[in-house]
């Protein structure tokens, strides 16, 4: 079993749609994910049960991997093979551009 947690962010009420809108971020092991969800809701309805609305769905939609929504992987840094470090101004006297303690 693999737990999900699910984080809110900018929940919003529309009027004109008379919905709850937030964005969901759902973090599971493997990765996370950001989905924007959105409830039918009267302006009344207790942020509670919105909210967990909107999560419901988040976890929905995360389990079905279909639709808009932004992945972020866990990067990890390359080894750069021994080579030096980047240095501009060794770079750009390299290309001809010769001295650069006089740039403005």
């Amino acid at each position: 079993m693999t737990h999900t947690q699910v984080q809110l962010s900018q929940v919003i009420y529309k009027a004109a749609s008379q919905s709850f809108e937030a964005l969901a971020t759902v973090t599971s092991q493997a990765n996370t994910k950001t989905f924007p969800c959105s409830i039918e809701a009267p302006i009344n309805m207790s942020f509670e049960r919105a909210a967990e609305g909107l999560k419901t769905q988040a976890v929905r939609k995360s389990a079905s991997a279909h639709g808009i929504y932004s992945q972020m992987r866990h990067h990890m840094a390359t080894v750069r093979a021994g080579r030096p470090r980047f240095d501009p101004r060794t770079w750009l006297a390299q290309l001809g551009f010769g001295s650069t303690d006089k740039a403005a």
